[in-house]
């Protein structure tokens, strides 16, 4: 199954559902493109589950590549103790990465033009060889299956105002993604402890923060193997080939016009970013 299917356990029966997940599909589909928020689907006494916010997300998805978008890896987010603590949502989300969320390394994103409430955050990237299908992956078969690890900011954004998410809202909201950036650097993660991996961040030249591979699940390969074996309820691989965004080792930091930030990933490389 490719990885833009239907979900095979959360496809619902009741045609009413499905009218109401594309509904609020388009919804968040029109906020994404027009650059605005919603209010939280949660309070709206909708019933909702995660199986429901995923169903929601594919018909985002489906929008997206219809606009001419490609799939190009997918992403697990809220896996720091700091984020969740920082968002109120204590469970990991994931989501897809398209061709159109990825910008080049150093360059400076109009937030106008793309963004509604940024928050910038570093994360470690997996660049996969070869594809992984849950249940059942471990560890040691993402570090299998993985060419190369590159740093990465991530700017995550929310269609739901003022941040108030709880896990349907940012699963359905397609994980919370905005945009990514990959430093130019790749580098084979077998000589490598992630958990281990320290990465510093600085904005506008002073330092802000830092933090450890192990923040995510313990390991980054850990929060991979739970990726795929969550998508594998729904029978979504990770394809070979993908990048693979592995959650923030720091705590998100509010992105603004005239921002710059960078990042240090100790013994791999650098990444950075600038807002306008």
């Amino acid at each position: 199954m490719s990885s833009t299917s239907s979900p095979t356990e959360a496809a619902p029966a009741d045609p009413q559902r499905q009218r109401l997940h594309e509904r609020l599909a388009e919804e968040l589909y029109q906020a994404l493109v027009g650059r605005y928020t919603v209010e939280p689907l949660r309070t709206r006494g909708l019933g909702l589950d995660i199986d429901d916010a995923y169903a929601i997300s594919l018909g985002i998805l489906a929008r997206r590549l219809r606009a001419g978008e490609r799939v190009i890896g997918k992403k697990i987010g809220v896996t720091s103790r700091a984020v969740q603590e920082m968002l109120g949502v204590h469970q990991p989300d994931f989501g897809f990465l398209t061709d159109r969320m990825q910008v080049p390394e150093g360059a400076t994103v109009r937030i106008a033009a793309s963004l509604i409430q940024p928050r910038c955050e570093a994360e470690i990237a997996l660049i996969l060889r070869a594809s992984l299908r849950g249940p059942g992956v471990t560890p040691a078969e993402v570090l299998e299956a993985t060419e190369a690890i590159a740093p990465c900011f991530e700017i995550v954004d929310s269609r739901i105002a003022n941040w108030d998410i709880g896990i349907v809202d940012t699963v359905a909201d397609n994980a919370s993604c905005g945009v990514f950036v990959l430093g130019p650097a790749r580098v084979d993660p077998r000589p490598l402890d992630l958990a281990s991996l320290r990465v510093r961040v600085w904005k506008n030249d002073q330092p802000l923060s830092e933090g450890l591979g192990s923040a995510v699940q313990g390991s980054p390969l850990a929060s991979v193997a739970w990726l795929a074996n969550t998508l594998g309820r729904y029978g979504v691989p990770l394809e070979a080939g993908e990048i693979i965004l592995s959650g923030s080792l720091v705590p998100l930091e509010p992105a603004r016009p005239g921002d710059r930030f960078r990042l240090l990933l100790e013994g791999v490389g650098e990444a950075s970013v600038a807002f306008a």
